[in-house]
């Protein structure tokens, strides 16, 4: 018990210690990913995580909560000064989880969802087949318009109107363009639908000013903590509202969870407190400026981008006219220590193995300090990378990334100070 990390279990020291030097030597463009401060890693780390307790601030089924109820209504209220919500549940542990609370309070089993087809950037947890939320309910989905890659509102509208759906679902995890959500409130209002949106992956972009607030139109909105907010990994629920805040809280606990993540807690109102300081809209707004600056590279070089650019922290590639899948676009770049993922496009094959998309996220990259002069130049080696996959020179272009790469983070380290 007394020992450091190093000399009890030296396998996980040398695990934690590699991906500390992976995060630090590579450009990370996952877009789910980002890079927490200091003060949220101490959070995690702190030892409110030996804390164990169920239910809400002042009404606890274990002792000695009075410190983790100070840090929970804390969260709760910048959650709410953030976002400009009337009720907010910070103790999900996911924003999937978030997702279920919904479902729990609102839902019956059976009950018809219309959300975005996975293909076309919609979520598992927003009734996928695979997922529990596709095998309890009855799941519909919309989709984009093919040659745009953009929502068709009056496809939507005729369906929802034809399908009557219970839940009208908006967001998901890989749509790069602003969701009209009055007009996705009022197509819900028309067909009788309950209106929820995922902000998941914009909620830092909202929160710093700099995308619509989905808040003021859905009945409920869910989140996670981490992606563009900057936090640990865990989930929001809020609303405009109270209305459906005792249902809510008890699709939390007891619904979908037991005891809450102390520590989690902490960190999230560690992260949602540096989201309502001046320098995090700055942030925001860096961030789709360096997302539209890898868009605008990429597409000049001939690239194609879904949507034809970006609104938002993400910018998904369709490698179809490289002949490539989005594996090999993905393998393309890690050879240059940058992480990206494959993604399906829209009408995109079924099977992951044959995604032909590629997406890319700039949150974390901007976190380190990359400004769109140092994305511009990190944006033509990623081109360089997917044009040249195939060709006798690929060592060379491999080479010349390696360098930039190399460059950047000796440029803009992260967690220099111990």
């Amino acid at each position: 018990m007394n020992n450091n990390l190093a000399d009890s279990d030296p396998v996980i020291a040398d695990a934690l210690a590699n991906e500390k030097h992976r995060q630090q030597t590579q450009i990370e463009l996952i877009a789910s990913e980002n890079i927490v401060s200091p003060g949220v890693l101490s959070a995690l780390g702190h030892e409110m995580t030996n804390k164990t307790l169920e239910g809400y601030p002042g009404s606890r089924f274990h002792g000695g909560g009075q410190f983790v109820d100070v840090v929970e209504q804390a969260a709760i209220d910048r959650a709410k000064q953030l976002f400009n919500a009337k009720y907010a549940n910070v103790q999900p542990h996911s924003g999937t989880q978030a997702n279920q609370a919904v479902f729990f309070a609102l839902m019956k089993p059976g009950d018809c969802i219309l959300s975005l087809d996975l293909a076309a950037g919609g979520h598992l947890s927003h009734g996928a087949k695979p997922n529990l939320s596709g095998r309890w309910f009855e799941s519909h989905h919309y989709t984009v318009d093919q040659d745009s890659g953009r929502l068709n509102y009056d496809q939507i509208e005729a369906q929802a109107l034809e399908l009557s759906p219970d839940l009208l679902i908006a967001g998901g995890s890989a749509y790069p363009q602003v969701i009209d959500f009055e007009r996705m409130a009022a197509i819900a209002k028309q067909s009788g639908a309950l209106f929820l949106v995922d902000m998941a992956h914009i909620a830092g972009l909202v929160a710093a000013s700099v995308h619509p607030s989905p808040l003021p139109h859905a009945d409920i909105v869910t989140c996670t903590t981490t992606k563009t907010l900057r936090g640990p990994r865990g989930g929001l629920i809020l609303s405009r509202s109270d209305k459906f805040a005792a249902k809510l809280q008890s699709a939390i606990f007891p619904g979908v969870q037991g005891s809450l993540h102390s520590n989690v807690l902490a960190a999230k109102a560690v992260c949602l407190g540096e989201a309502l300081q001046p320098e995090f809209k700055a942030y925001g707004q860096q961030v789709v400026t360096n997302a539209r600056a890898l868009a605008h590279v990429l597409m000049e070089r001939g690239i194609k981008v879904v949507g034809d650019g970006t609104d938002t922290h993400m910018v998904l590639l369709d490698l179809s006219p490289q002949q490539m899948i989005g594996s090999e676009g993905e393998a393309a770049l890690a050879a240059a220590n940058i992480t990206s993922n494959k993604n399906p496009i829209p009408f995109d094959e079924p099977k992951p193995a044959d995604w032909v998309g590629l997406r890319l996220g700039v949150s974390a990259a901007t976190t380190r300090g990359i400004d769109e002069i140092g994305m511009t130049e990190l944006a033509n080696k990623i081109a360089d990378l997917i044009l040249a996959a195939s060709d006798d020179n690929l060592a060379q272009v491999v080479s010349s990334a390696q360098d930039t790469v190399a460059a950047l983070c000796e440029r803009f380290p992260i967690y220099t100070v111990e």
